[in-house]
């Protein structure tokens, strides 16, 4: 592949569907999304690591969803890292890129030299669908189950959709001759063409403790087992490497199946932070309250967790009280 191709590839999400075991599936490749995310923190290599697995899936599972606005994913835990969040907000027009964020909270002095995923304690992985407004947003949560962030994606789906889903991911420091050493992810998402969109199951998910193969008898059970068997051939050079093109893999793992593909997504890392929205979070707050925030240099001041943005504003001009006080 042509560093050409590599470039075309990178931070974009590429559709395909498996008619005859009835499966759908994406391939994704983060690279300047990744940096965009990460840059914005020093993060610890086993928080990054966590970052950056969670973005991939973010990317992956956003792109299978009929979405009009955002979807976030977000991981709460007792561990040393805290939480993880990101949101992927679906283009508004045909040919624009859909955009990610992210970022995590984590106790340093708690981190050891363990895996990433050790990091995590007891908690959960919720997702939200938010169609914007006027739409009552979804909501589905499942406990930590697995050893991965993406195995407590698969859990989710198992469990709150019933929709059997398979990742097979990838992610780590790229360093190439010339080129600062930096972070990539790839990766594929299975899944089970679900009888509904965009998801089957009631909110909140039955409660049982499910796995993928679980949901499936007989010849359905077959194809996944095989399809998944396929899967796991894959290698990481070729999920994050510049030699071999999403489309190229597809027909190395399912030639049999005779994959289509559709058009790909391309990412971005993106932030919808603004001093607006500052404002309009603050508007809830009387001028009492307002003064409690006001730091010793008579400003009020926020920051933004996914991007860095810094805001300064003028604390007659915030909460509710805010054009009271500026009219006397």
């Amino acid at each position: 592949m042509t560093i050409g191709s590599k470039i075309a590839w990178d931070d974009t999400v590429l559709p395909f569907q498996l008619d005859l075991p009835d499966m759908r599936g994406r391939v994704a490749r983060l690279d300047g999304v990744l940096d965009g995310i990460l840059k914005q923190h020093d993060y610890p290599p086993q928080v990054e690591a966590l970052v950056a697995e969670m973005a991939l899936l973010t990317a992956l599972i956003g792109q299978t969803i009929k979405l009009r606005w955002k979807l976030s994913l977000q991981v709460q835990s007792k561990g040393a890292v805290r939480m993880i969040a990101t949101d992927y907000y679906a283009p508004q027009k045909e040919g624009e890129a859909a955009r990610i964020r992210a970022y995590a909270t984590y106790d340093a002095d708690r981190l050891t030299d363990a895996v990433p995923f050790d990091q995590v304690g007891e908690g959960y992985f919720a997702v939200l669908i938010d169609q914007g407004e006027g739409n009552k947003p979804y909501q589905g949560i499942t406990s930590l189950d697995g050893a991965t962030l993406s195995e407590c994606a698969e859990a989710y789906f198992a469990q709150s959709e019933q929709l059997p889903t398979q990742f097979n991911l990838s992610f780590g420091k790229s360093s190439a001759p010339g080129v600062a050493e930096h972070w990539r992810a790839g990766g594929v998402m299975l899944q089970h063409i679900p009888k509904a969109s965009p998801f089957v199951a009631q909110e909140g998910g039955t409660g049982e403790d499910l796995k993928p193969a679980d949901l499936l008898a007989g010849e359905e059970s077959e194809n996944w087992n095989r399809v998944n068997m396929l899967l796991a051939t894959v290698e990481d050079l070729e999920l994050i490497g510049p030699s071999v093109a999403p489309t190229d893999l597809l027909v190395r793992l399912f030639h049999e199946e005779q994959p289509r593909i559709y058009d790909a997504q391309s990412v971005q890392f993106g932030c919808t932070c603004s001093e607006d929205r500052v404002r309009q979070s603050l508007s809830i707050y009387s001028a009492k309250d307002i003064a409690t925030m006001t730091t010793d240099e008579g400003e009020v001041t926020a920051d933004c967790q996914f991007c860095g943005a810094h805001y300064v504003l003028d604390p007659k001009s915030v909460g509710f009280e805010a054009e009271q006080l500026d009219s006397e």
